[in-house]
């Protein structure tokens, strides 16, 4: 355990947020929370969905696959400096996968954002299938990034479902 204590506050010694890909890949430095960075990191995207709320929809969705190309590099970059693959510290796939998540939200509301950030952040830590066959299967920055990607999808379609068929 103390070997595991030490090589994580190694990692975290190697990153630099005067770095901007490091920057970028904590999240600005969101996962750097000693608690439950994922799911603080999924919080610090809030702000930034709420800014591209205001996009046309083509638009946002540039956004964010721009986010997933340029995520690919700037996790794989983070994680090689690190030498960690998948630090908890990089989160940039945590607000990928909640814009895509948010995406689907049928109203603008807070309750219906609510039910997207959690049902993004249970799909996230349980890694159901195929979540967790890209997690365990994918390597590299795109590795980092598909898991989170694919639990925002579905989180999505969800989502989705929940607002147009259930009458919610």
């Amino acid at each position: 355990m103390t070997i595991l204590i030490a090589d994580n506050y190694a990692a975290k010694g190697r990153l630099k947020m005067s770095n901007p890909w490091h920057l970028l890949a904590t999240g600005f430095g969101s996962g750097l929370s000693p608690w439950v960075p994922g799911t603080v990191g999924s919080v610090a995207a809030l702000p930034f969905w709420y800014l591209m709320s205001f996009l046309p929809p083509d638009i946002y969705s540039l956004v964010v696959m721009f986010g997933i190309c340029i995520g690919v590099y700037l996790c794989h970059r983070t994680a090689k400096d690190m030498g960690v693959h998948d630090h908890g510290s990089i989160v940039w796939d945590e607000f990928i996968g909640m814009w895509i998540t948010l995406m689907a939200i049928p109203v603008n509301s807070w309750q219906w954002v609510l039910a997207g950030f959690i049902i993004f952040r249970i799909l996230d830590m349980w890694k159901p299938w195929p979540i967790r066959w890209f997690d365990r299967n994918v390597q590299g920055g795109m590795g980092i990034m598909v898991d989170d990607i694919v639990a925002g999808i579905i989180s999505a379609g969800i989502l989705y479902y929940a607002g147009h068929y259930l009458a919610l």
